[in-house]
């Protein structure tokens, strides 16, 4: 059974929040210095201060509410998903977020695609926002499957695209390792998964991975603590409207295609509003779902679906949009292609991790030419 889900968060809920913002004291946090240690304690302070002042959560609430929000039990996980219907001429879309992100990632693309015909399907990941509460920990792989489950509910056996980025990469991955006959292709902005024996041998690909190895030994402390001990960082984050807000500014800060500051500190202000944050945050903080949301790392470890089996081929057609991020440097194609069937490759000159949210006009226009490519071939 498909419903109609309107958001409203109880007054209770918001006086709690604000409470416990006006709480927090400042005094009790030591400052290293811009962005040197961790997230820009100015920034925070600054965000934290346009929430207390200015936001206005019933007024978003209202805009979110004019998008068509359904839920839907899908194996006794509550989904929450936007449904934005085309006219049926072209193949259906699915569209996936990231870890800390959400749904309104994708905001800006969803009329554009429904003008082309699409019908596009945007959820949010078990355990994130209001796909909440669930039943327990769920890896990546599980949620390939919830997410097949809910296309075979809306759209029966019609084969389907799927784009995604952090999270919704490595989904989309699965969904094609497992159900190859549903897709017509796969489109991501964020490849981490592939085939075990897969190993860098070209100088570019060495090169490339080393890079990429340094960078994440200094930016993957968060997802070690969420692989590990997502209850004990949860204990810290249940209760602290700042401390959730902390953890996922700092991503932001740091993942983002940003220009630097004059000590090095990212320019977050000169990509994103204070309201555009805090209304992510929210969607954490308001159904108490950051606890939730870490889970799929923990998950992901249990299932062991970090990787394919030694030898996979991945033959769904698929297409990389290779953003300029900061972090999760994007792979050199020769290797993509050890496990992948690569048909489309756009190499981006601006916007990071967040793709959806930070260069809407370059994914979108990637995305249409790679669904006209294997539109072609199977709709």
């Amino acid at each position: 059974m498909i419903s109609p889900y309107i958001i409203n968060i109880s007054d209770k809920r918001l006086a709690a929040i604000k409470a416990n913002i006006e709480a927090y004291d400042w005094s009790q946090l030591p400052d290293a210095g811009g962005w040197s240690a961790g997230v820009g304690i100015d920034d925070l302070k600054r965000l934290m201060t346009y929430w207390r002042d200015h936001y206005n959560w019933r007024a978003v609430e209202q805009r979110l509410n004019a998008l068509p929000n359904f839920t839907t039990d899908i194996e006794g996980e509550h989904l929450h998903f936007i449904h934005m219907r085309g006219d049926g001429s072209k193949p259906p879309v699915l569209l996936l977020h990231g870890w800390p992100g959400s749904y309104l990632e994708f905001e800006q693309i969803l009329k554009p695609l429904t003008s082309d015909g699409h019908d596009v399907v945007v959820p949010s990941l078990p355990g994130f926002a209001f796909s909440n509460p669930i039943t327990g920990i769920i890896g990546p792989r599980r949620v390939a499957a919830l997410m097949r489950a809910l296309m075979v509910r809306l759209f029966g056996q019609t084969r389907y695209v799927v784009q995604g980025g952090d999270w919704g990469g490595h989904i989309a991955s699965w969904m094609a390792f497992t159900h190859p006959e549903a897709l017509l292709g796969f489109h991501i902005n964020t490849m981490s998964i592939f085939a075990a024996d897969a190993i860098p041998t070209t100088f570019e690909e060495k090169e490339q991975f080393a890079r990429r190895a340094a960078i994440l030994d200094w930016e993957t402390g968060y997802s070690h603590e969420q692989s590990t001990r997502p209850q004990t960082l949860s204990v810290a984050m249940a209760n602290s409207v700042v401390g959730t807000a902390g953890w996922i500014l700092e991503k932001f800060g740091k993942w983002a295609d940003l220009p630097t500051t004059s000590d090095g500190s990212p320019d977050i202000w000169s990509k994103f509003t204070e309201e555009e944050l805090i209304t992510n945050i929210m969607l954490y903080i308001a159904p108490s779902a950051f606890v939730t949301a870490t889970w799929i790392y923990l998950g992901r470890r249990l299932e062991g679906s970090d990787r394919f089996p030694a030898g996979t081929c991945i033959h769904v057609p698929a297409g990389v949009a290779a953003f300029p991020d900061p972090v999760f440097l994007p792979i050199p194609r020769s290797f993509a292609q050890k496990t992948y069937n690569i048909v489309h490759w756009t190499n981006m000159d601006r916007g990071g991790h967040f793709a959806a949210l930070e260069a809407p006009d370059l994914l979108l226009a990637d995305l249409r030419a790679f669904i006209a490519k294997v539109s072609k071939k199977g709709f």
